[in-house]
């Protein structure tokens, strides 16, 4: 066995596009952000100018949870690549509602237009209301990632080859040419999720996986999971995992922060918002999903973000990112209770700890027979 070291790479950072009304905690404490085009537009210019790297926007087609108005995924995506020069905007899509062809085109175009900068989230579904509510057929957990593979397949597929040809479970194509085909390199793939199934997939035919939000340790066992999987199939995958950023001057600030939005948590909409989640893991084989652990307190915020802890000083948070990529984060994905001030000052006041950081930070190492 031997230990190989793995290429040093700045960490990545991305932040949730809100695009959804109600901000990114189900809790009636003050948010300073807004779903409109108009603050969209300057908080993407304002992300690409700190630092950030992508933005993901969501994908919800029905009010709920707080989030009662919603501009589409790829839309607004293209909106804001269009707005910024350098941002790469990840657009949310959900098999089912799109098919692969559609979703080929859409996103080659905007590559083209755009030089690129546009990637995608495939999301498999986890809200079995939502899809009843628009009239297309909720498929069991397994099912759902099967189809999420083909999805992906097939797209794949479309920008690589004129003449496209398959016979899946769920799509067909028969002899399918799309001109113009996206700019190289590819848009990326992203998928989210922890059951097997998307494990398992992930580790065939994404680009990156992201994760809820978790310890170090709890992320590590995921990420070694997946990338000796990954290594078996002769494919590679990056990580990046959810967390809700709270930056404050002390610790004690941060902490009371987090601690006013529990206080003032919905919790019709929490339990609610729960319920759908935690049913949606217990239809995998294994019984558990992304929020199979998640406490009340966690689920106040969508993706588990409390729980990658960074809150507190501008150095605290910055070692803890560091602390992520020491167990194979590539990217962090935030979201924040005031998003233009934050990204701004998150950028100002914490991405220059990371990359001082970062240069006094051995390579990974990696153990391979």
């Amino acid at each position: 066995m031997n230990a190989i070291s793995q290429p040093q790479h700045p960490i990545k950072f991305a932040y949730w596009v809100p695009n959804v009304s109600g901000g990114l905690v189900i809790s009636n404490i003050e948010q300073r952000t807004s779903w409109d085009l108009d603050y969209n537009v300057k908080l993407a210019r304002i992300a690409e100018n700190s630092g950030f790297d992508y933005a993901l926007s969501q994908i919800r087609f029905t009010a709920g949870y707080g989030a009662e108005y919603q501009h589409e995924s790829v839309t607004i995506s293209h909106a804001l690549i269009a707005a910024t020069e350098r941002l790469n905007v990840i657009a949310a899509v959900l098999p089912g509602p799109w098919h692969p062809a559609l979703l080929a085109k859409q996103i080659a175009t905007i590559s083209q237009l755009h030089g690129g900068r546009v990637s995608v989230n495939v999301v498999s579904g986890w809200f079995r209301g939502e899809f009843a509510a628009i009239g297309e057929p909720w498929l069991d957990h397994d099912e759902r990632y099967r189809r999420s593979e083909e999805f992906i397949r097939t797209v794949r597929g479309i920008w690589t080859q004129d003449g496209f040809t398959f016979r899946g479970d769920f799509y067909r194509f028969q002899d399918y040419t799309l001109k113009p085909k996206p700019v190289q390199p590819l848009p990326e793939i992203f998928q989210g999720g922890s059951s097997r199934a998307a494990r398992d997939m992930a580790s065939r035919v994404s680009d990156w996986y992201f994760t809820n939000g978790n310890t170090p340790e709890g992320i590590k066992a995921q990420v070694d999971d997946i990338r000796a999987k990954a290594a078996a199939n002769g494919h590679s995958v990056k990580i990046g995992v959810n967390a809700f950023a709270v930056v404050r001057d002390t610790e004690e600030e941060a902490r009371a922060v987090v601690a006013e939005i529990i206080e003032k948590a919905n919790p019709d909409a929490v339990k609610a918002f729960g319920h759908e989640v935690k049913n949606a893991g217990k239809s995998s084989p294994e019984g558990e999903g992304n929020w199979a652990k998640s406490t009340f307190e966690d689920l106040v915020q969508y993706n588990d973000g409390f729980r990658t802890n960074l809150i507190g000083t501008p150095q605290q948070v910055a070692e803890r990112i560091v602390a992520l990529k020491a167990v194979g984060v590539d990217l962090v994905l935030l979201g924040f209770l005031h998003f233009q001030e934050e990204v701004a000052a998150f950028g100002e006041r914490v991405l220059p700890l990371v990359r001082a950081l970062e240069q006094h930070t051995p390579a990974r190492e990696t153990v391979a027979a």
